[in-house]
């Protein structure tokens, strides 16, 4: 990728350091999603909440980020979500592990599985919600918009993956 994709003054705020070396030391792969990013393309300040997802447990995650951090705040989980969250400073940060959900005609609950990052962006509500940041050492700051969401977001256009 070229640095024209990589967008790490984005990435400023303390925890995204803390957040990556713990990704880094469970092996896991990791990014920011959803919110935060879109807030910042749109220059709308600073967020108070952020959404990581992660190629793995996100509980597990969480748990690590937690012990890095000074005041080892207390992460809350949600099992029957597969998330965790905790606050560091003035933010809320929610975990989750990357899914990917299919569809019975039987019921209108989906079925959730593991899945890889582009499975967990396909799952999102609009494609300006399906951009993500890269945390990990090798590509930090780097820019995934497989459905053309930056596009979107320019042009005002509100579509989903």
């Amino acid at each position: 990728m070229t640095s024209e994709n990589r967008y790490k003054d984005a990435l400023a705020h303390p925890i995204f350091e803390y957040i990556s070396k713990a990704a880094s030391n469970l092996n896991v792969e990791t990014y920011v999603i959803g919110g935060f990013v879109r807030d910042y393309f749109l220059k709308r300040g600073t967020p108070k909440d952020i959404d990581i997802v992660a190629i793995g447990s996100g509980i597990d995650l969480a748990q690590a980020v937690a012990k890095l951090l000074p005041n080892n705040p207390k992460v809350q989980v949600f099992k029957t979500y597969g998330t965790a969250m905790l606050r560091y400073k003035d933010v809320e940060i929610e975990f989750v592990g990357a899914r990917k959900e299919s569809y019975s005609e039987e019921s209108r609950n989906p079925e959730v599985s593991e899945g890889s990052l582009v499975d967990d962006q396909n799952r999102r509500d609009f494609t300006i919600n399906a951009l993500a940041l890269s945390l990990n050492e090798l590509n930090f700051g780097d820019l995934l918009d497989p459905f053309h969401g930056m596009y979107d977001l320019v042009n005002k256009n509100i579509k989903t993956p």
